[in-house]
């Protein structure tokens, strides 16, 4: 059986990743000045955090199918025919769509909620689905009919 990670649980995970991505983001912009005096500054300094945000969940989604706050839930990314790791392609397309969804007020992410399989529009255009670990079921057996 198919578990679909929900809505409320993927939130708490996101939650979790923004707090680690606000963390690991504020170091480079320390590092690199105390605020953007002028506009070409603020356009560097916030091209520098999405652009290393960006970078750190693509690598975390490349090597293991999900962020630290999916790691947390013990969820994971899955192509949603298969339910194999996605392609490069499809986490590209996703984080891409993840950006889109956010657009109209967050419908496309809040559409998690009513979905059947739990998709966000960003999981229905890359093609993938979140998932939760198998579970084992201890004493029960299932016999051939």
């Amino acid at each position: 059986m198919t578990t679909y990670v929900g809505f409320w649980l993927r939130l708490w995970a996101n939650f979790v990743d923004s707090l680690l991505l606000a963390l690991v983001t504020l170091v480079p912009q320390l590092m690199f000045g105390e605020g953007a005096v002028t506009e070409a500054e603020a356009a560097r300094e916030m091209m520098l955090s999405y652009g290393l945000s960006a970078l750190i969940v693509l690598t975390f989604w490349f090597t293991s199918s999900a962020t630290p706050g999916k790691m947390l839930i013990r969820a994971r990314i899955a192509d949603a025919r298969t339910g194999e790791k996605p392609t490069a392609r499809q986490f590209l397309i996703r984080y891409a769509a993840f950006l889109l969804a956010l657009l109209p007020m967050g419908l496309g992410l809040l559409w998690i909620l009513w979905d059947e399989r739990s998709q966000g529009w960003h999981d229905k255009i890359a093609g993938t689905v979140v998932l939760a670990p198998k579970r084992k079921m201890v004493g029960i057996t299932e016999e051939a009919g």
